[in-house]
């Protein structure tokens, strides 16, 4: 399912890159979507929740457009929700539309992202999509891809030899996409019989990362959603 789910993506990718989109923008743009789409899918049953996205700005919108219109909304949809408080405005700060043919973005929207049932996919599946997507950019582009990908092996042996234990802080100085706190969390879970209170710690003050790069900080997170 990872496997084919990164292949559809990456084809993708590759007709957008005619376009002169780059590889880190189509991922930004990608996260973007499938942030508005899931908020969608949450809002419905039978999960029922509220949608953090403000009206007018939803994925049902989005849908219904096409042409001009479909890229000038989403380009105001973005500057709108970067404009917003909490971890919305942190998802979508800064956030500008690259994808410039409304036609390819119509594309996106409809063809790609809305025929998957994205809330239905495992949190595994959509981030070892992620990391699928990041892994064919590292063997595509020749040089610079260590700043985002990190093969799963050599953080595994990292965190191995780190060998982290309950009731620690764990910090990532340039977390990236976050894949050393992630396995470093699979470790402590494997590893130990943690009790309530260690559960509780492990997910509210333990993990601390840092990232610079607003794009990386952004997807990483829609992926882990």
């Amino acid at each position: 399912m990872s496997q084919q789910l990164v292949q559809k993506l990456w084809n993708y990718c590759n007709i957008l890159r005619d376009d002169g989109l780059s590889y880190g923008d189509y991922v930004e743009q990608l996260t973007f979507l499938l942030f508005l789409k899931m908020a969608d899918e949450q809002s419905k049953p039978p999960f029922n929740k509220t949608s953090p996205i403000p009206k007018g700005f939803s994925w049902g919108t989005l849908l219904k457009m096409d042409g001009d219109d479909l890229e000038v909304h989403y380009r105001h949809t973005l500057e709108e929700l970067g404009k917003r408080t909490g971890m919305l405005g942190v998802i979508f700060r800064k956030s500008q539309n690259k994808i410039q043919d409304p036609a390819k973005l119509r594309r996106l929207i409809v063809d790609l992202i809305d025929k998957e049932q994205w809330s239905s996919l495992s949190s595994d599946v959509k981030g070892d999509a992620y990391e699928g997507l990041l892994q064919k950019n590292a063997e595509d582009v020749k040089g610079g891809a260590g700043q985002y990908f990190t093969p799963r092996s050599l953080i595994a042996a990292m965190v191995d030899v780190v060998a982290p234990q309950p009731g620690q802080a764990i910090c990532d100085p340039a977390c990236g996409t976050g894949g050393f706190l992630l396995a470093a969390h699979d470790y402590l879970a494997k590893h130990y019989q943690l009790d309530r209170a260690q559960k509780k710690k492990l997910k509210s003050g333990t993990f601390f990362g840092i990232e610079l790069v607003d794009s990386v900080s952004s997807s990483s997170i829609n992926a882990r959603l």
